[in-house]
């Protein structure tokens, strides 16, 4: 724990500007992100007497190392900062609102010569049109099931609508009318645009002028005694009217807005956010979040706000936000919003009327999700905690290991040997901590040396940037390593980053921002028994690292092994303890054997093509579609290869000194028969791709 006047600013050096400040540990991971009018005054708050701060604050400031900040001009520029921030280094003790879900779109591409019209989750891509979000996929195919007989876009991947092209046949939808076909050409690029238009302006709310239009065609061909065009016209008006029940009327003026409610308590707060569209309800969201420090309701709303537009442009930020308290100040938050939409935005509180009904009800969706959320948290937490317990019970260590990492070695007969990283923090998964591994120092299959190599790189590279971020000394007044040893050391660790293919200065940072493995772990867990516990520890022991704790996990009776201990610690079956170290394994094995597997097809995908310099994807897939195998293109002449269009002479020659320099791979074989085929791997598939490939190529694939 840190003595906050350790590391408290001097007087008068704080500047008393709008600005962003960031904590940081003595790790130099950044811990907290927060933004100021006043630097000089919001700072001086957090280093006073630590009885007088509130307790998740004193936890803050007890755990960080040092304090510095960044001076802007404004408080629009100091939120946008700040959300920039908040977003590259993920603070542990900043709120930061989860999704127990990735809530699906209905998403329009746009961007494609033909737009699609589909379900999509994750990020948003530039150039397509989204509605929702929804709360469940099936929610959004309903819709599209229903709209397809008025609008038939198309919903086909890439995939199909090749084939398609290819055989000149339509899929199911293309003969039932729910595709306009345009993949054999029943409607060219531009009305098969224009429907996609239609489908987005009816999704966006616009749909008493289409409804009208349609009564009013229904009409004319009924007079005109065009009974089956009229029943067609009848029939697609109410599947129209169907789609339109699904999301009912809330405002009666049309509006376009998005309420915002909160619920919370002392420790937690959940949002509920419904999106609407023409006065209905589009889609509806909601996160929930720890309130890590001492915060309003209005600090709540203005992080709710971050995270809801902080990605978002344009019709995306509805003209008016309803909110049940507003930020204070509340005109820089006017100002950014104003500024991602391109036009004023209203941000208020409401009032009376039908909007303040609906933010009732937005405020108990909110407090019915907060309920949930702790009815699930209670037995979580408390399971979390008692296995991290019991694991440190059992191993005799000095407090609960709240980072635990597991490496696990995967090959297939001693080929493409790899190995994985996990990270599992206060028991549960930190994947974007999670690395892989290709074993370097040797070739074959060896597990022990594997995993020795495995853990030298991994601390090498913990102990690279310990050194250069200074929290080790080398003046002999410390503990740190002095005179031969640290320039040992330092020889080793540049050794150690350029086999990894990096720069020896490849971990230098000018903000100080950790990077890969700059924070260590309380307790290392590897895939294995005793050869694997032993290499892991004297790997550590190498290093000079004597903080971290090893152990084994054996699968054949889930027994723990632990370093120079000839017997193994056997936790009981029961035991939540084992039940998380069992999880921990289960995943870096996971991690591990599809890290083997995607470098295996890689090998088996690669080609001597790859090899040859200024040799693309397109101009190898035009060679192989030209001459129909490897076999073919390595007997064609050099002329014959020019006639490729794109192939040049000089190419042609480079090409055929490629393909003569490697050796021929073994003949293909049917496994079913027995059977040598004709034609060698190179082979075109049905969608113009190899289907399998020529020699290996060792040097393809990355390793962080």
């Amino acid at each position: 724990m840190a003595d906050p006047s350790s590391y408290r600013p001097k007087p008068g050096q704080i500047p008393d500007s709008p600005g962003v400040y960031r904590f940081r540990d003595e790790h130099r991971r950044v811990i907290y992100v927060g933004k100021a009018k006043s630097l000089r005054q919001r700072l001086a708050n957090y280093f006073q007497d630590l009885a007088n701060l509130h307790p998740r604050t004193r936890s803050m400031v007890t755990t960080a190392a040092s304090v510095e900040w960044t001076v802007v001009s404004t408080e629009v520029e100091a939120l946008q900062l700040e959300y920039s921030w908040i977003k590259e280094f993920d603070p542990r003790f900043n709120v930061k609102y989860r999704d127990d879900k990735s809530y699906p779109y209905l998403a329009v591409t746009m961007n494609e010569e033909f737009p699609r019209v589909q379900v999509m989750r994750g990020h948003k891509r530039k150039g397509v049109r989204y509605f929702g979000p929804y709360a469940h996929a099936w929610a959004i195919r309903d819709t599209v099931d229903l709209l397809l007989r008025v609008f038939p876009v198309r919903t086909c991947s890439a995939g199909v609508f090749k084939n398609a092209t290819r055989t000149g046949r339509p899929c199911l939808l293309g003969y039932i009318g729910k595709c306009s076909a345009p993949c054999v050409g029943r409607v060219d690029p531009e009305e098969h645009r224009e429907l996609a238009e239609e489908f987005c302006d009816f999704m966006a709310g616009r749909t008493g002028t289409y409804l009208r239009r349609l009564e009013q065609r229904m009409t004319e061909a009924a007079e005109e005694m065009e009974y089956e065009r009229a029943a067609r016209l009848r029939d697609d008006i109410g599947a129209l009217r169907k789609a339109m029940e699904k999301n009912a009327v809330v405002l009666a003026d049309a509006t376009d807005a998005d309420l915002i409610a909160v619920a919370e308590d002392e420790l937690e707060a959940a949002v509920q956010i419904f999106h609407v569209r023409g006065g209905r309800v589009r889609g509806q969201r909601g996160w929930v979040t720890d309130k890590v420090e001492e915060i309003t309701t209005g600090a709540l709303v203005e992080h709710a706000l971050q995270q809801l537009y902080g990605e978002e442009k344009g019709d995306s930020v509805p003209k008016e936000v309803l909110v049940p308290a507003l930020p204070d100040p509340v005109e820089p938050v006017q100002e950014w919003l104003a500024d991602r939409r391109g036009s004023a935005v209203s941000l208020r509180i409401p009032q009376r009327g039908d909007k303040k009904a609906l933010m009732e009800t937005v405020q108990r969706n909110a407090q019915q999700s907060l309920a949930l959320h702790k009815t699930k948290r209670a037995s979580d937490l408390t399971t979390r905690s008692r296995a991290l317990e019991e694991i440190a019970e059992a191993l005799d260590l000095d407090s609960a290991p709240l980072r635990i990492e597991c490496y696990d070695i995967s090959h297939l007969q001693g080929d493409d040997v790899v190995a994985s990283m996990v990270v599992f923090e206060d028991g549960l998964q930190r994947k974007s901590e999670y690395r892989r591994f290709q074993i370097k120092g040797f070739e074959g299959q060896d597990d022990v040396r594997s995993m020795h190599e495995v853990i030298t790189r991994r601390f090498r590279r913990y102990l690279a940037e310990k050194e250069r971020t200074g929290e080790w000394v080398e003046d002999g007044h410390g503990d740190g390593l002095v005179g031969g040893a640290a320039e040992g050391l330092q020889t080793g660790l540049e050794t150690a980053l350029e086999a990894d293919g990096l720069p020896a200065d490849s971990l230098k940072n000018e903000d100080g921002r950790p990077k890969k493995f700059a924070y260590p772990p309380q307790l290392v867990v590897v895939d294995g028994g005793q050869p694997q516990v032993a290499a892991a520890k004297r790997a550590l022991d190498e290093l000079g690292i004597d903080d971290v704790a090893v152990c084994g996990l054996a699968k054949r009776l889930e027994e723990v092994w632990l370093p120079e201990e000839e017997d193994p610690v056997v936790l009981p079956r029961t035991s939540e303890g084992l039940y998380l170290l069992q999880r921990v394994r289960d995943e870096a094995h996971r991690f591990a054997i599809t890290y083997q597997r995607t470098k295996r097809a890689k090998r088996f995908r690669s080609s001597p093509l790859d090899d040859v310099p200024g040799l693309g994807e397109t101009r190898k897939q035009a060679l192989l579609k030209h001459f129909g195998s490897l076999k073919k293109l390595r007997s064609a002449t050099i002329d014959q290869i020019c006639e490729v269009p794109g192939i040049g002479r000089k190419t042609a020659e480079t090409i055929a000194v490629a393909l003569a320099q490697a050796a021929p791979a073994a003949p293909a074989v049917n496994t079913a028969t027995g059977e040598i085929m004709e034609e060698e791997p190179g082979t075109m598939g049905s969608g113009g791709e190899p289907v399998t490939t020529g020699a290996p190529d060792e040097r393809r694939g990355q390793e962080t």
